[in-house]
């Protein structure tokens, strides 16, 4: 799958809901789901904030979509993040229905789309996920390596 303008533009979107969660002291995380060319919704890590481990910025976004599309299900969406998702995320995605995923940089510590487990490709399951890696990886990789490079 090729990289499009508009997956770079949703991007730096992600990048920008990353910056501020940074700002506000979180693990700096971004996402957006974007339905017909428009956001749903976009935000940043807010487990600290909400004190709520399960506060990942994917699912902060999949809630709000769900809600604004009175939907469980998100046909026709995509879901732009700067790592790739953990597993309690990629779980999410499958849940949700969610055709495409668009992520930054890989995660070798828990990344569950390829790195460490490869939950959205498994055949086993009954939807399976377009997924495009790599999208401004050195920008979404530079930030979270640099927040936990401050805090060892």
């Amino acid at each position: 799958m090729e990289i499009v303008d508009s997956d770079i533009s949703f991007m730096q979107i992600a990048l920008e809901e990353a910056r501020a969660a940074e700002a506000a002291g979180e693990v700096p995380v971004g996402a957006c789901i974007v339905h017909d060319g428009k956001i749903l919704a976009r935000s940043g890590n807010r487990t600290i904030r909400d004190g709520d481990p399960t506060a990942h910025a994917e699912i902060i976004v999949i809630r709000e979509a769900a809600r604004l599309l009175r939907n469980y299900r998100m046909p026709g969406t995509t879901l732009y993040v700067t790592i790739e998702p953990c597993s309690m995320c990629a779980g999410a995605v499958i849940q949700a229905r969610i055709p495409r995923l668009v992520y930054g940089a890989d995660d070798p510590k828990g990344g569950a789309v390829r790195s460490c487990f490869e939950i959205l490709t498994n055949a086993i399951l009954n939807h399976q996920v377009e997924v495009l890696h790599g999208v401004l990886a050195p920008d979404c990789a530079s930030i979270i390596q640099s927040f936990f490079a401050a805090r060892r």
